[in-house]
């Protein structure tokens, strides 16, 4: 997201069978403790079983051995996108895709604080809470996510 002051990144971590971001993080810029946070917060929120499966695209932040550390402590089987196959990832493209959308492309922010709230707001109020997905017969995330506690 560019704001008045430079780049704001968000990295997200999706629970595919419900649809709902568990985990994110903002940060100035692409190292690997924008994934690392992102993660933390997906696994301190879902308490995952060991054998999950993690899928992430093949960039620095989830190739690196801090994240794979984090994987393997957590007992998350990593899973990496083949180099140029996009439709991988076509879940996370497609969440990214309604972020902008709806949020980044019609407003322009003067501060990264600024930036930092919109996205938080979005993905609580609306994406994590809203949307029918076909996948999971044509639930939202909560209605999911209920379904399964």
């Amino acid at each position: 997201m560019r704001t008045g002051q430079g780049w704001l990144h968000l990295a997200a971590v999706l629970d595919l069978h419900a649809r709902k971001i568990v985990g994110w993080s903002m940060r100035e810029t692409l190292h690997a403790e924008i994934a690392l946070d992102a993660l933390a917060m997906a696994t301190r929120r879902q308490r995952p079983a060991p054998g999950l499966i993690c899928h992430s695209d093949g960039g620095v932040q989830h190739a690196c051995e801090p994240y794979r550390d984090a994987l393997a402590s957590a007992k998350i089987t990593p899973s990496m996108s083949r180099k140029g196959s996009c439709l991988d990832d076509a879940p996370m493209e497609s969440f990214f895709h309604g972020l902008k959308v709806e949020r980044v492309h019609r407003r322009v922010c003067t501060t990264r604080a600024e930036a930092r709230r919109d996205p938080f707001a979005w993905i609580e109020g609306w994406s994590n809470t809203h949307p029918l997905h076909s996948a999971p017969g044509y639930r939202s995330p909560a209605t999911v996510k209920r379904m399964t506690a």
